[in-house]
């Protein structure tokens, strides 16, 4: 009960050197591939979400776009898996740590800004400068629209960090409720002991929703760029 209720969010050590790196590329492991011919039902139905996820997002591209698939895919299967893994207790998440999302969005996002100006300059520069503006709001505008452009990524790093850490935030304290309540009274120990399981079941989807809107988003900044 005295434990800080931040600790879960300090980025673990092992002999005073950081773990952060282990526990990034540990959620690839768990990904199932197969040698064989034939798959058994857990290849098939994760290969299944792949298609339908990456047709959902490719759907709006052009050919241009569509060679971002892969990365995409990898990106929203890395954040759901580091998500997941996160909710499992005495585990780290990475994506609470805003350092990380910003390593995430900011390469992503210049990826697409800088291959818009490459190929469509003309496009990329009209979008600081919307048709019909009256001649006195122009530089307002431009100013306004440049500064909604550079805050993209970091938009989308403060998002994600903000919605994994409420909620890890939210059940350590009713995790610690719960825990405080049952040498007290068994009825509101079962009544808060299922707000719990609740929360937790709401934060496995928003695990998933998270990892799926920030993919989203960023093929929406490439989409507007190709």
């Amino acid at each position: 009960m005295n434990e800080n209720l931040f600790a879960s969010f300090i980025a673990p050590t092992i002999l005073g050197l950081p773990a952060a790196v282990l526990i990034i590329l540990f959620p690839p492991l768990l990904i199932p591939t197969s040698k064989y011919l034939i798959n058994n039902r857990l290849i098939t139905t994760q290969q299944w979400l792949i298609k339908l996820t990456s047709k959902q997002m490719m759907a709006m591209h052009n050919t241009k776009g569509r060679t971002w698939s892969l990365m995409l895919v990898s990106l929203i299967i890395f954040i759901a898996t580091t998500n997941l893994l996160g909710l499992l207790p005495h585990s780290f998440t990475p994506t609470t740590q805003l350092s990380m999302n910003l390593a995430m969005a900011i390469p992503l996002w210049a990826g697409a800004v800088i291959m818009g100006f490459r190929s469509k300059i003309k496009n990329a520069l009209a979008h600081f400068l919307p048709q019909g503006t009256p001649t006195p709001l122009i530089p307002m505008l431009v100013i306004i629209e440049t500064i909604s452009l550079l805050i993209q990524p970091m938009a989308l790093a403060v998002r994600l960090t903000a919605n994994i850490t409420a909620g890890h935030l939210l059940m350590h304290l009713i995790g610690s409720a719960t825990l405080a309540m049952s040498t007290i009274s068994l009825p509101s120990t079962l009544i808060i002991f299922t707000i719990l399981i609740l929360l937790t079941i709401l934060e496995i989807a928003v695990a998933l929703i998270q990892a799926y809107v920030f993919t989203l988003l960023v093929s929406l900044y490439l989409h507007d760029n190709t």
